[in-house]
């Protein structure tokens, strides 16, 4: 039952029992509308205060009718009370056992250690490819925004072992330090790579002075917020076009143009084929802009006689039904 039909119902019944009681002593003991509501607050909240006129017998039984009408009706507001507490503790206690279950089978997934601005943008974008994500927040504020985005998290420190433990950090295979300050996340990095030594690490820094830090501490790559949002300004006003046009590929929208980064496995049909062959332009109406080779070297803008081998990962720009259509056709086993 949701609490304010439940409001509705008490409402409902103190008006008619009220209702009752002040009709009943205005019938029965012939007395006005002030005297028989006053009877009827007395009686029913049984505080018994005193009594305005002589009762006679009908009234007295009358009396302890709405005496024990008051008393029931009373214990009826405690049982809600004690029941909307009860089930609300059980049904808390129960979702977060659901969903630390949920979190213990997570294989292969990203941990997200600070739910701030960065940190819930950032989980937003990696939510629209997979949901196999943990958030840890300790900011007590943050929780009912986790909760209403939807995503999976544990309240706590994010540099608690323990926690980390808890999170899957030795299953996962990503981490990202966005907690709030540069000290916190070096600390993070730290705690993180000792637990996971295989783990790819992404660490926020405000200072530039704690990039160093932070790659000595551990960390795969380090970003500043504030250096990627200057060079974007810079580029809008000074490239303005090709600005337009990276927001319009980068975008997660399903008409634009994307850029997508696809891993070529030893098994898939265009390992060993060169691109003349590939048939990715004429099948897919997809570009090719880069080949990113095991050894890490980058291709751009590939000739057409080169092959594409295993390992290799493939960036590739088009609209994003032709992309899904190449990802299952690179690894149709895959779902």
């Amino acid at each position: 039952m949701s609490k304010l039909k439940q409001i509705a119902i008490l409402l409902i019944i103190s008006c008619f029992i009220f209702t009752i009681g002040v009709v009943g002593f205005m019938v029965i003991e012939k007395w006005n509308f002030l005297d028989a509501a006053y009877m009827t607050a007395i009686t029913v909240s049984t505080v018994g205060f005193m009594e305005v006129h002589e009762i006679s017998s009908n009234g007295r039984i009358f009396t302890i009718i709405m005496i024990f009408a008051g008393v029931g009706y009373f214990l009826y507001i405690a049982g809600v009370i004690i029941q909307s507490i009860v089930e609300g503790e059980v049904q808390s206690i129960l979702g977060r056992k659901r969903l630390d279950k949920k979190i213990s089978k997570l294989k292969n997934h990203y941990i997200v250690c600070g739910y701030g601005r960065i940190g819930r943008v950032l989980c937003q974008l990696i939510k629209e490819e997979l949901n196999d994500i943990v958030v840890i927040e300790k900011d007590d504020t943050l929780i009912d925004t986790i909760e209403k985005d939807k995503m999976h998290y544990l309240p706590g420190d994010a540099s608690d072992e323990d926690l980390l433990e808890k999170a899957g950090i030795k299953s996962a295979s990503f981490l990202v330090a966005a907690l709030g300050t540069d000290t916190a996340n070096v600390f993070l990095v730290l705690t993180a790579r000792q637990l996971s030594p295989d783990i790819f690490i992404m660490a926020r820094a405000s200072n530039p002075d704690v990039r160093r830090k932070l790659m000595v501490a551990g960390a795969n790559l380090v970003e500043s917020p504030y250096d990627t949002g200057a060079i974007s300004m810079g580029l809008k006003l000074l490239r303005p076009s090709v600005s337009s046009f990276l927001d319009v590929a980068l975008s997660r929208k399903r008409e634009a143009i994307q850029i997508e980064e696809l891993y070529i496995p030893k098994s898939s049909k265009y390992t060993n084929v060169a691109l003349k062959d590939s048939g990715i332009r004429q099948d897919f109406n997809l570009i090719i802009i880069s080949i990113k080779k095991a050894s890490g070297e980058m291709l751009f803008n590939p000739h057409f006689e080169t092959l594409i081998e295993p390992q290799d990962t493939v960036i590739v720009m088009g609209k994003t039904p032709e992309l899904r259509q190449f990802s299952k056709a690179i690894n149709p086993e895959k779902k």
